[in-house]
């Protein structure tokens, strides 16, 4: 399984994979988790 991680910037979400890389970015974490799963299924 993949692991991400999820930082809280400036009111906004920011998702980076494993590697530290830039996924995306999303409103809420709600939002940002939903997105993980749409891109896992």
């Amino acid at each position: 399984m993949r692991q991400n991680e999820m930082r809280d910037v400036h009111g906004h979400i920011e998702v980076y994979d494993a590697r530290g890389n830039f996924l995306f970015s999303a409103d809420t974490r709600r939002e940002a988790e939903e997105e993980l799963m749409m891109l896992s299924a």
